[in-house]
């Protein structure tokens, strides 16, 4: 068993204006960059074997900001991106709602398996995604604890296998931005729906 550190990045103006992130790439706003300091702080005086990170600029940056106060660097990794959100990245849930009516119904049925339109990933594609890459990070020191930096669903899903929840709990389970948490990681289990 591994410990991970999980940290989703610090907040941007697309977090407060409720605005689908997903792998656009909004930077941290003032808010985000002294919650990353914080994060950073409050992951002082421990030992980590590496700090992982979302390529997307958010994550990247919170990252930076934590390796810089451990006296570590980043090692940036695309697996560990957020959900792609396809042709609704930018848009208010009000917009998709009425752009989109058809799609959001089949969404709310199915949360967890739903594309939205434009090459989305479904909460299920991420978890597959996310599993994989987290297992073979955890492979390469598997008795030193890593930190992760991502993004919020990503990270959700990663919290429901540590706990074995089903999956359909990740959309409650967001952390918030740049408040780390830990969980105790086991390699190579099955997605529980």
């Amino acid at each position: 068993m591994t410990e991970l550190w999980l940290v989703r990045h610090g907040q941007t103006d697309w977090n407060v204006q409720g605005r689908y992130q997903g792998q656009a790439d909004p930077p941290l706003n003032a808010t985000g960059l002294a919650q990353a300091e914080r994060a950073a702080e409050a992951l002082a005086g421990r030992a980590y074997g590496a700090i992982y990170t979302s390529d997307l600029q958010r994550a990247r940056v919170t990252a930076e900001i934590i390796g810089r106060r451990l006296g570590m660097d980043i090692l940036v990794d695309a697996r560990l991106r957020e959900v792609n959100q396809g042709a609704w990245e930018g848009m208010l849930s009000t917009e998709i709602q009425t752009h989109y009516a058809g799609e959001w119904a089949a969404r709310q049925r199915d949360r967890l398996h739903f594309r939205p339109p434009g090459g989305g990933e479904s909460a299920h594609d991420v978890a597959t995604r996310l599993w994989a890459a987290v297992d073979d990070l955890v492979a390469r020191a598997p008795a030193e604890p890593l930190i992760l930096v991502s993004h919020g669903l990503s990270l959700a899903t990663l919290i429901c296998r540590a706990a074995n929840l089903p999956l359909t709990q990740a959309f409650d389970l967001i952390p918030d931005n740049a408040q780390p948490h830990c969980i105790d990681w086991s390699p190579r289990q099955p997605v529980r729906e």
